[in-house]
């Protein structure tokens, strides 16, 4: 399995150095400058940031090994994507906004080196805090601040962060469960899942996002156990980053953890009480001196009514082909309500087979057709969690609630609604795990019970055949 690695990692690290460049020739207009440096450069920065997330990893507990395996593969299968991608300029056609964050990371640098000019033009597009992507053009800027214009790095960026999201997966589910098979196999799946793959192989936004998803919610539960100084910063940190990429994610995870805090994810003891205190005013007094509150009174004047919220909606919905219900208004509140139901199931669901009208929609209908088999499992591991495991998974089920019924409401495009999914999946993968293993032991539970009902049969006839014997004797 390690010799297995290692011939993979070094083949497509000779692929990417040496082929690449040539193959990305005809899109010099696109990428700029790509030449044997520039790819050599990507791949060493991947190697280096996989080097310490993997060390991060292995160190995590009893099941290093096996999440450090876990990390790598999908991590390989992140970089194929990534430079697949990259070598045939389809960042348009999966997700347009690489394009658009690497011209604003680039203005923004130049902004950062004393250029008026380009400062100018990323103001157009973040604003003073109310735009919803800052911290992408920021890091975009930072990694070509350090490694020079490299699109190419930044897909590998993600690669290593989406691929990183499955073993905190796993972290989060056997720190709710303690069961190794639930925890495996939702790591396995955010690791493999096309869809997730797909996102955390471009320039986009959505691996970051996912993965500070993760990661905040493993730090709510360690922090819910035990008071860590090291969770406790890292958590305002990754709170931080959320907000500068996905403002109103930021505020429903906020709320989600506080409101696991107040309720507490163990027993109310003493201990306890003053353990979710002192985490919640440290939470409150550190995101209000990083200027939360600032951003927030920016972007609820930008983006807080409903009739933003409206307009938002109403031009996903007739500005693409897949949009649906462009006929209904959400600026009321009854209005908001009435939509989310078909919204949810669109959230959901989408895209139907009806739907897939177009390449780009009928390359989702494997992975749909996966997605809607194990939805029965979804509904019942969510029931079990819910009946026995409230508590610990109350940060998970509330964020959950919270943003699907949000995306309900202002989604109104199948192409969107299928890709803001993936910042759900990978909790929803959790409760599939769940229900998978209850109906597997279910299953197996029946199995032994046939299994000993014939040995009983068997010993039962054995007996009475020594009997049958002496009588006919």
């Amino acid at each position: 399995m390690n010799s297995t690695l290692t011939i993979l990692g070094l083949l497509f690290a000779a692929f990417i150095i040496l082929m690449v460049p040539s193959l990305v020739t005809p899109y010099a207009s696109v990428y700029g400058k790509v030449d044997i440096v520039e790819c050599l450069k990507a791949v060493l920065f991947c190697a280096a940031l996989a080097g310490a997330a993997g060390w991060l990893i292995y160190r995590s507990g009893e099941d290093g090994s096996f999440l450090l395996k876990l990390f790598l593969f999908a991590l390989l299968l992140r970089v194929l994507i990534g430079t697949l991608i990259f070598v045939f300029n389809l960042q348009t056609f999966f997700g347009g906004d690489a394009l658009t964050y690497d011209f604003f990371g680039t203005a923004q640098l130049e902004a950062w080196n004393g250029n008026r000019t380009s400062l100018a033009v990323v103001t157009t597009f973040i604003g003073k805090g109310e735009g919803s992507g800052w911290g992408m053009v920021y890091l975009v800027a930072a990694l070509y601040g350090f490694l020079g214009r490299n699109m190419l790095a930044v897909q590998f960026f993600n690669a290593v962060i989406g691929a990183a999201t499955a073993p905190i997966i796993f972290l989060c589910a056997q720190q709710v469960y303690g069961n190794r098979k639930v925890a495996r196999l939702a790591a396995f799946a955010v690791a493999f899942y096309p869809s997730l793959v797909l996102w955390s192989s471009q320039g986009l936004k959505d691996a970051p996002i996912v993965f500070l998803l993760a990661f905040s919610i493993l730090a709510t539960l360690k922090l819910g156990q035990k008071l860590s100084v090291k969770y406790l910063v890292t958590l305002v940190i990754a709170l931080f980053c959320l907000l500068s990429l996905r403002f109103y994610v930021f505020y429903m995870i906020v709320a989600a953890i506080g409101g696991a805090f107040l309720i507490g994810m163990r027993e109310i003891t003493a201990q306890s009480f003053v353990r979710q205190f002192i985490v919640i005013i440290a939470l409150g007094l550190s995101l209000t001196y990083l200027g939360v509150t600032r951003y927030a009174n920016v972007q609820m004047e930008a983006f807080g009514g409903l009739e933003q919220v409206n307009r938002s909606r109403l031009d996903a919905s007739r500005s693409a082909k897949s949009g649906f219900d462009k006929d209904v208004d959400v600026s009321t509140t009854s209005g908001a309500l009435t939509t989310i139901p078909l919204g949810l199931l669109y959230l959901l669901f989408a895209p139907f087979p009806w739907q897939l009208a177009s390449l780009r929609q009928s390359i989702t209908l494997p992975e749909m057709i996966l997605w809607w088999g194990s939805f029965p499992m979804l509904v019942l591991g969510l029931w079990f969690s819910i009946r026995y495991r409230l508590r610990q998974i109350s940060p998970i089920l509330v964020f959950s609630v919270m943003l699907s019924l949000a995306y309900s409401v202002f989604q109104g495009n199948v192409g969107t609604a299928y890709r803001q999914r993936a910042q759900l999946l990978v909790f929803y993968f959790v409760f599939v795990a769940v229900g998978y293993v209850l109906m597997m032991e279910k299953r197996e539970e029946k199995k032994r019970l046939r299994d000993q009902a014939r040995k009983d049969m068997a010993v039962a006839a054995a007996a009475r055949r020594p009997s049958a014997t002496a009588r006919s004797n």
